[in-house]
């Protein structure tokens, strides 16, 4: 498949000219199996320059927090990144994976159904009913193959896995060993081997990780933005990238936009007025930066489209609707509070008022 034609390619394909540029000028010692230093990761995460290379931010926040995280996956420990949805978990975890790994691909994505064989090991069954167990019978997991290339090993949503499932995960990273009694044998980790959890305690369904496995990580909290000004500048920046593999113009998302959708979501979010002076209702909805950008990406698409090719508030209120109105039995109430307490009176967000009220 030609470059071209992927939606969304990965962390390692997208930024390799970044990565590679921070390979040739890094000097810093690196830890065995890694394809660069730490510093050069933490530059690659949060921004900076290689030579004459311009290294694009991929996370806005607290350096301390980065480099805590980076320093964890050099040690023994596994790595928890948590936080409330929209807060960049699975983001920075494919842009670890793919500057100390080169191999963002190594994933498990949790979920309720999903059983051992996901984390351990499982069997090609044809082979293995017609020759017994064999190494040519055995399907590696993603969590084996990083453990036998020295690889980091993704795996999301930890708390929707069930807890006994979880707990599979424990002799893994305390002995670093995966046995395989079927073939009397093991996989022991090697150097460069570590793994990054996400979770976040806000979605239904999460199962708490037992003491055991907990210690076995250490945990990074990755906060919402703390200003306006940098929630607005990410989603500016991932609206304008992500923008370009759906064939929408940057154009089409004006600042002004952004700025009033990033403005409702942290004002709902915070049950407060930016300038605090005003105590508003909170809708059962996250609101989180992640929404924001699906939120702009929609309205582009309107705009483009089946309009004049800006985006503009009559765009932006059907996606803006649906994300705050997530429980039309409490969050609808809340909305449309909002909308007259807050919307309706601020200079020059009569348009947007209007195209809400539209939409009823």
């Amino acid at each position: 498949m030609q470059p071209s034609a992927v939606i969304r390619p990965h962390a390692e394909q997208a930024y390799a000219h970044e990565l590679s540029a921070l390979a040739a000028h890094d000097d810093r010692p690196r830890p065995t199996n890694w394809r660069l230093s730490p510093w050069a990761v933490v530059t690659y995460l949060l921004g900076g320059k290689a030579g004459d290379t311009v290294i694009e931010p991929k996370y806005y926040g607290r350096r301390r927090l980065i480099e805590i995280a980076v320093a964890t996956l050099a040690t023994d420990r596994a790595l928890l990144l948590l936080g409330v949805p929209g807060t960049a978990k699975t983001w920075v975890s494919e842009h670890l994976a793919a500057a100390v790994s080169g191999d963002s691909t190594l994933l498990v994505q949790g979920t309720a159904g999903i059983n051992e064989e996901a984390l351990r090991y499982g069997w090609n069954y044809a082979r293995l009913l017609a020759e017994g167990p064999s190494e040519k019978a055995l399907v590696h997991s993603p969590v084996m193959t990083a453990m036998r290339d020295g690889k980091l090993v993704r795996v999301e949503e930890l708390t929707r896995i069930p807890a006994d499932v979880q707990d599979t995960l424990i002799t893994l990273l305390s002995e670093k060993t995966l046995p395989v009694p079927e073939l009397n044998t093991e996989v022991q980790a090697r150097q460069g081997f570590n793994l990054i959890a996400t979770s976040n305690d806000r979605d239904k369904g999460v199962n708490e990780l037992s003491a055991a496995l907990r210690r076995r990580f250490n945990t990074v909290v990755l906060p919402l933005p703390d200003t306006l000004e940098e929630e607005v500048t990410i989603v500016q920046n991932r609206v304008a990238a992500l923008g370009k593999s759906l064939e929408l113009p940057p154009e089409a998302a004006p600042l002004q936009e952004i700025q009033r959708l990033v403005t409702i979501f942290r004002e709902l979010r915070n049950g407060k007025t930016e300038d605090g002076r005003e105590k508003l209702k909170s809708p059962t909805a996250t609101l989180s930066t992640a929404e924001a950008i699906s939120v702009v990406h929609q309205g582009q698409s309107l705009a483009v489209h089946f309009g004049d090719g800006a985006l503009r508030a009559h765009d932006l209120a059907a996606g803006l609707t649906g994300a705050v109105v997530k429980d039309p039995g409490t969050d609808a109430a809340v909305w449309q509070e909002y909308l007259e307490t807050v919307v309706k009176k601020r200079d020059g967000w009569q348009d947007l008022y209007r195209a809400c009220r539209d939409l009823e």
